[in-house]
């Protein structure tokens, strides 16, 4: 039977696990290996050197699910760790495992149904990989920025607030559909690969759980610090927000080289100088960029975003 409350970094680690084995995770991403014997959260996680706190505040959102602002004296430093690991772990792992279970419980040279749902998870998972890519080479620069005492102008956690979708909604729509259409006796892997889909759902439920609740709040608190720096912005010439506009629209350097009337190389140059004055290194974070500063109508690259 689940302990009803929160959790306390005093009580023993080991009791916490075989409580909720699903800290198991959580414990993975911190970086928390097993074979700990008897010691308390608050003395495994020194040993680990992971910030007490913040694993605490994990643990009890996602075990408890009513935390009243978890995001209060957590490390930003150690949750942009654990969410990077988090990345690793869908990217690198489960996403990968469920493809493999996947095509081994559908035959995609047995209908046309197998295929197209082999194409549905392929979509999905560009587009987490895009989501979590965003993430990586836009959001925490900023906050690695922030914890080096500077604060970027040209980025804030409102833009990643308003853009954040939840990326676990198209798994649960897959999962949906092979349990309705998908034409099939019955068989152990389907099944078995069907309950990883409802895991995974979950996981990806509560990952996006960690960046609204804890994540966000804790970043905007670090950067409402009146000690750190506003970095001033370099101006983007007129040349460089073309090139914006012609990335955003899904444009590769040779077709933008044409259209400019420039060199690819000359392109190439222009890139490497829009990342370094935007701190911007993805067409995503582009996107939302040019959005922002109405350097697009959102209208010109909905199909360059559907592809």
């Amino acid at each position: 039977m689940y302990k009803t409350g929160l959790y306390s970094s005093d009580e023993k680690m080991c009791d916490l696990v075989c409580d909720r084995y699903a800290v198991l995770q959580v414990m993975s991403r911190f970086g928390i290996s097993l074979g700990f014997g008897d010691k308390t959260i608050a003395e495994v996680c020194e040993e680990s050197k992971v910030d007490t706190q913040t694993f605490m505040a994990v643990v009890n959102l996602l075990l408890n699910k009513n935390v009243a602002d978890p995001s209060k004296e957590v490390s930003v430093r150690s949750l942009t760790d654990y969410l990077h690991n988090s990345h690793g772990y869908f990217l690198n792992f489960r996403l990968p495992a469920i493809r493999r279970k996947l095509i081994e419980a559908v035959d995609c040279a047995v209908n046309d149904v197998s295929f197209a749902i082999m194409r549905f998870f392929d979509e999905y998972v560009a587009e987490v990989t895009r989501h979590m890519n965003y993430e990586e080479s836009t959001v925490f620069p900023y906050v690695n920025s922030l914890l080096e005492g500077k604060r970027p102008a040209n980025y804030s956690m409102d833009i990643f607030r308003r853009h954040h979708d939840q990326i676990e909604s198209r798994l649960r729509e897959l999962k949906n559909i092979i349990i309705k259409y998908y034409p099939s006796g019955g068989t152990n892997e389907l099944n078995g690969v069907l309950f990883d889909i409802f895991s995974c759902e979950e996981e990806l439920a509560s990952h996006n759980a960690v960046e609204d609740i804890i994540f966000v709040p804790a970043v905007e608190r670090l950067a409402s610090d009146d000690s750190i720096k506003v970095e001033k912005q370099e101006e983007l010439s007129v040349r460089e927000k073309e090139i914006i506009v012609c990335v955003v629209k899904g444009m590769t350097n040779k077709e933008i080289a044409e259209e400019l009337y420039i060199s690819p190389h000359t392109v190439i140059t222009h890139r490497r100088n829009i990342a370094q004055k935007l701190q911007i290194h993805s067409a995503a974070g582009l996107t939302i960029y040019a959005i922002v500063n109405k350097l697009v109508e959102l209208s010109e690259i909905k199909d360059t975003i559907k592809e």
